[in-house]
């Protein structure tokens, strides 16, 4: 084993355990008993007689970083210089010259879109924050759709107002939402109105109609669909329920069908976020007094039998004190 050390820096562990007979297995198993690794032979290569001189690395790098050159890859600086009759290195070496600057990065002048910020809104009442949005049902035929419109209070999942049409538009989305704000008596100033990107939600109608009522607008980050979560969960209902059709026939049987959905949603539709109270209960300030009743009848189960109730006498669920979108670690510093 020792004799195997000594010879292994100048012959390598290979040929000195082949020269005095010893498995290489042996000699790697007993090694940390007689001593500390071996350190690794440090291996100088010759340069490939191929390879760039220095001189020539640093022309092709002065082409690299030139005005002209220094936004394009280096497979379009390698055709633009063999199209004008001149040849530097191949494709690999230019990227191996910038590896060496630590330059290997994109090149090219791309538009850099702007950070969207992160709506963070809050709603503590009935009709200070609405969302809306629009989903497509599928109409007769294969590619025909007719277009829901659907604008949700977020506090109370009240579903405020609702249409059906032929087609997304700007002029139908502004008459809606301007006939629901009438139908809710919403004064300037009190309301913030949230969508996401689309383009009736964007449009220029809609933004001038939104000033004029002097309502808040705002929108989600692109691709972000968690930034409009309740509109998102109210559509995911309607479409989970069993009657939901796969097709409508035509768009007096997509009215048909939201006409009673939407009375059932608000008025009979119980919803685990808001204490288990309807939609029309909280929206209208009945939630107080139904939530007491609910004691009231609790109170009595556990004055009739306190020994089914183990661990502390029986409250209903708690009635929503706020509801947000995205709301932030520290809400208490935050304000809408």
């Amino acid at each position: 084993m020792e004799a195997v050390q000594e010879l292994a820096p100048t012959v390598g562990v290979e040929s000195a355990c082949d020269a005095l007979g010893m498995a290489r297995a042996s000699f790697y198993r007993q090694r940390p008993v007689f001593g500390p690794a071996l350190p690794a032979p440090v291996i100088v290569r010759p340069a490939p007689a191929r390879a760039l001189s220095a001189e020539e690395r640093q022309a092709v790098r002065v082409v690299l970083n030139s005005e002209r050159f220094q936004d394009c890859s280096p497979a379009a600086i390698q055709a633009t210089l063999l199209d004008e009759g001149q040849y530097l290195c191949s494709t690999r070496t230019l990227y191996r010259v910038l590896e060496q600057d630590g330059a290997t990065r994109e090149r090219r002048d791309q538009l850099i879109h702007p950070a969207y910020q992160k709506p963070e809104l809050l709603a503590a009442a009935p009709n200070q924050l609405w969302s809306w949005d629009i989903t497509k049902l599928r109409g007769p035929a294969k590619w025909s759709y007719f277009y829901l419109y659907v604008i949700l209070d977020v506090f109370s999942r009240y579903v405020v107002g609702w249409m059906v049409a032929m087609r997304e538009s700007a002029g139908l989305a502004s008459k809606l939402i301007e006939e629901t704000c009438e139908k809710q008596n919403i004064q300037p100033g009190q309301l913030g109105l949230h969508a996401d990107r689309g383009s009736a939600m964007r449009s220029k109608p809609v933004a001038l109609l939104l000033s004029d009522l002097s309502i808040t607008k705002t929108h989600s980050r692109p691709y972000t669909s968690n930034d409009n979560p309740y509109s998102e969960s109210q559509f995911r209902t309607m479409k989970y329920r069993p009657e939901f059709p796969d097709r409508f026939g035509c768009i007096q049987d997509s009215r048909a069908f939201c006409q009673p959905f939407f009375a059932w949603y608000n008025d009979d539709h119980r919803h685990s976020g808001i204490g288990m109270m309807t939609p029309a209960m909280v929206h209208y300030g009945q939630a107080p007094h139904i939530r007491e009743k609910r004691q009231t009848v609790l109170d009595a189960a556990y004055l009739a039998h306190p020994d089914r109730f183990v661990r502390r006498p029986p409250t209903p669920l708690p009635l929503p004190k706020e509801a947000w979108i995205n709301k932030p670690q520290n809400s208490d510093e935050k304000t809408h």
